[in-house]
């Protein structure tokens, strides 16, 4: 009889459940340290299970998932958002670690997903170094905004303004010795550099952004379909449409990667200007009646593909073959 199991992940602890066809043991928890993850891939061992199920809950899951993998067992990373759904589906109304543990269980017995693969070590470091980056990004874009506010009040001592600009030339530093580390880790790993500079090639796609997208898309399975990776990136467009009364229009999902998204807005903005064939696909879409931010999301959507299909086939980036003229008749 099928073993699945299901791992609740939270920052400090992590709830196990084993469920054998419809009959489910008692949660037990473990530490999420290096000796708990010990403790719980042993016992695992031991359960032979067809299939682990864990969500992909920020950044708490990728170890474990990572141990559990090296450890030769079955285990399968989902979009929290599809757990959510099934638990409505269920009309799970009570929540607790050991509840949802079970229900992971559950949804690894009724729906099969995929096996998670891991990355590599320089993969996974890159895209660590590309994740920070981009958070420090933030913090120097805050710090400049909160800087303009303090020099805008004549009242603001002196005192306050130098110390806003040391913690911004601090970012600064900071910024630039882990975007040094990344560019030498690329130097290291002949794909990686080449795939680096194949982005390069795309108008809009400077050192910064090709760097933030290569770190996110570096750690997902080749054999992804753009259309996957799409949807990886919350860009995929749901439709509301339901008999007569619901009829909304498509929205883009945002139920993804948003480092991947932030990544792709600027370059999806110069491209309409400076691309002639992002231009007129863009121009083309706003003329059908499309809102000027939706052919810019389709912009970007397209422009993912194209990376994407970059770091498969090892070519640079050409836009004239992503926006070929029967695609602009019919967009």
């Amino acid at each position: 009889m099928p073993v699945n199991v299901g791992l609740d992940i939270s920052a400090y602890t992590v709830d196990a459940v084993i469920r054998q066809g419809d009959k489910a043991s008692q949660p037990k928890q473990y530490k999420q340290t290096v000796e708990g993850h010990a403790a719980l891939i042993s016992q695992l061992k031991k359960a032979k299970p067809t299939l682990i199920v864990m969500e992909a809950t920020g950044i708490y899951y990728f170890d474990l998932a990572v141990a559990l993998a090296d450890a030769g067992l079955p285990v399968a990373v989902i979009n929290p958002k599809s757990f959510r759904h099934f638990a409505e589906l269920k009309l799970q109304t009570s929540k607790s670690d050991g509840i949802d543990a079970d229900l992971l269980a559950e949804y690894g017995q009724r729906m099969a997903p995929a096996l998670w693969t891991p990355p590599d070590q320089q993969h996974r470091a890159l895209r660590s170094l590309g994740r920070q980056i981009n958070r420090l990004v933030g913090s120097r874009a805050q710090a400049k905004n909160r800087l303009h506010a303090l020099k805008a009040t004549r009242s603001t001592p002196a005192l306050l303004i130098e110390d806003e600009q040391e913690g911004i030339a601090t970012l600064e530093r900071r910024i630039e010795r882990l975007r040094q580390a990344a560019l030498d880790l690329m130097a290291e790993a002949p794909v990686l550099q080449r795939q680096y500079e194949h982005l390069l090639a795309a108008k809009g796609v400077g050192e910064a952004t090709a760097l933030s997208v290569l770190a996110e898309l570096c750690v997902l399975p080749r054999d992804l379909k753009s259309s996957q990776v799409s949807r990886h990136a919350g860009l995929d467009v749901r439709q509301h449409q339901s008999g007569t009364s619901v009829n909304r229009p498509g929205r883009i999902s945002k139920a993804g990667n948003v480092y991947l998204r932030s990544a792709l807005y600027m370059p999806a903005l110069s491209a309409v200007r400076y691309d002639p064939n992002a231009k007129a696909f863009y121009e083309a879409l706003v003329a059908r009646g499309k809102k000027k931010i939706q052919a810019l999301v389709a912009v970007m959507r397209k422009y993912l593909t194209g990376l994407w299909a970059c770091l498969k086939t090892d070519t640079p980036f050409d836009s004239s073959r992503l926006f070929q003229p029967q695609g602009l008749q019919n967009a």
